[in-house]
C-alpha cells in the first residue's frame, strides 16, 4: 500500500506500534505535529497524551509515567531540548527507559523556527551534567522514521536509558509517497517485571542491565536523582559511587556493537567516502547514483545510530579510502568524530547553515 505521508506521522505510527501508552509535550515548531497526532491517536488505544504547561513538566510527566508502568515518549525541538536537560540527567541516573524525539531546526535560541538544521547532534550527547552516554538514532527517510522509532523503544527497554530520535524539520514536515507495506518492523521487547524481592538497581557486572522495578507495586521502591546504592538509598561510599557511575557508562559503551546501526554502500576502487545522516543522507544517496552512472567509483555510509559512535562500521568504511566528505547541516559537529577515527585519511566537511538543504550537486562537486 502506498500513501502520502510525512516523518511526523511515521513516528507516531511507530510509537503506537511499539506499545507507547503515554506522551507529554509542549507545542514547538517543528515538533508540534507529533504532539497533535499523539493527542488524537493515543486515546483510541487507551493511552494518555498530555500537553504540558512547559517542556520541563512534559518530560517530568514522561519519567513518572514510565516508572508507573507506561511506555513513554516526548517530542520537542532545540529550545525545548535545552529545557529538558536536567530531567534527561534524572532519567540517566534513575535508568528510566524513555524515547525523546528532537525535531531539529536552525539555532541557536529561537533561531529559525521554520528552517531546517542538524545542530543538536553534540548537544544531545553532552547536554546534561556528568557526560554519561546516551543512545541517539537518526532516520534519513519517512520509512526510517517509523522503523527507528520502534528501534528506539526497544533500545530504551534493553538499556534502561533515554534514547534520542534526532530528526529535522524537512524530514518531519515534508510529505512523501511511501510503501507502507515495506516498512521495516524491528521487534520491540516486552518489559520484564523485576521481582519485588530484588533491589531496583544492580551495578555488577557493570555492563548488565536489570529489569525495571514496578513503582507503586509490591514492596518499597525508591527513586532519586542523587548518587545511590542498589536499593535507591543515597550514598557517598566511594566504592559504591564508582560502581554506579561505571555501570552508567559500561551498559551502553560496552554494548556498542549491539546498538550500532548504519547503511553501508561501499564500492571497490573508491577513493572517496561520503558520510552523512538524517535528511542530508537523502541527497547523498542521489549523488552516489549520479556519480556511479558517470563511471566514477564512490562509497557512502549512512549513519542511523550516532551515539554511541558506530566505530566498527566507520573504521571498515575508512579502511580503503583516502578522502572522506562528511555532510551535515551544521558547522561540522559529527565531522569531529570521523576525524578522530580517520587514521590518515583526509577529512573534509560539506556544511550548510543558511536554512537550506545540501543538494546532490554539492556532493558531486566534492569528488576529486
Amino acid at each position: 500500500m502506498r500513501e502520502f505521508t510525512d516523518g511526523s506521522s511515521a513516528i507516531v505510527r511507530g510509537a503506537l506500534d511499539a506499545g507507547c501508552t503515554f506522551f507529554a509535550g509542549y507545542p514547538i515548531t517543528p515538533a508540534s505535529p507529533i504532539l497533535m497526532q499523539m493527542m488524537s491517536e493515543l486515546p483510541k488505544v487507551d493511552g494518555v497524551a498530555v500537553q504540558g504547561e512547559d517542556e520541563i513538566a512534559s518530560i517530568g510527566m514522561c519519567i513518572g509515567a514510565t516508572l508507573a508502568g507506561a511506555r513513554a515518549m516526548t517530542a520537542t525541538s532545540g529550545p525545548g531540548l535545552s529545557l529538558y536537560s536536567e530531567n534527561i540527567g534524572l532519567a540517566i541516573i534513575g535508568e528510566v527507559p524513555l524515547v525523546i524525539v528532537d525535531v531539529q531546526r536552525l539555532g541557536p535560541a529561537t533561531g529559525g523556527a521554520t528552517t531546517v538544521g542538524q545542530g543538536d547532534v553534540q548537544f544531545a550527547r553532552w547536554g546534561t551534567a556528568g557526560g554519561y552516554p546516551i543512545i541517539a538514532l537518526a532516520p534519513s527517510s519517512v520509512s526510517e522514521c517509523y522503523s527507528l522509532t520502534r528501534r528506539a523503544f526497544d533500545l530504551a527497554e534493553r538499556f534502561r536509558c533515554p534514547v534520542f530520535l534526532l530528526t529535522d524539520k524537512e524530514l518531519n514536515m515534508t510529505t512523501n509517497t511511501v510503501e507502507v507495506d515495506e516498512y521495516d518492523k524491528p521487534a520491540v521487547r516486552a518489559r520484564t517485571a523485576l521481582p519485588s524481592s530484588e533491589p531496583p538497581y544492580r551495578y555488577l557486572p557493570a555492563a548488565d542491565v536489570p529489569s525495571l522495578a514496578q513503582y507503586g507495586g509490591p514492596g518499597v521502591v525508591r527513586f532519586t536523582g542523587s548518587t545511590h546504592d542498589e536499593r535507591g538509598l543515597i550514598t557517598k561510599t566511594p566504592a559504591k559511587v564508582a560502581q554506579l557511575n561505571e555501570h552508567l557508562r559500561a551498559k551502553i559503551e560496552d554494548n556498542a556493537a549491539e546498538i550500532e546501526l548504519v547503511v553501508k554502500d561501499l564500492q571497490a576502487g573508491a577513493s572517496t567516502l561520503f558520510v552523512s545522516y538524517g535528511v542530508t543522507a537523502g541527497a547523498m544517496r542521489e549523488a552516489v547514483t549520479r556519480i556511479r552512472a558517470a563511471g566514477k567509483a564512490v562509497s557512502a555510509l549512512t549513519l542511523q545510530s550516532l551515539w554511541p559512535v558506530p566505530e566498527a562500521a566507520i573504521g571498515e568504511a575508512l579502511a580503503s579510502v583516502r578522502r572522506v566528505v562528511v555532510a551535515e547541516l551544521n558547522h561540522g559537529q559529527y565531522r569531529r568524530e570521523i576525524e578522530r577515527l580517520a587514521r590518515g585519511a583526509e577529512v573534509v566537511g560539506l556544511h550548510r547553515v543558511d536554512g537550506e538543504l545540501i543538494a546532490p550537486e554539492a556532493f558531486m562537486e566534492s569528488v576529486r
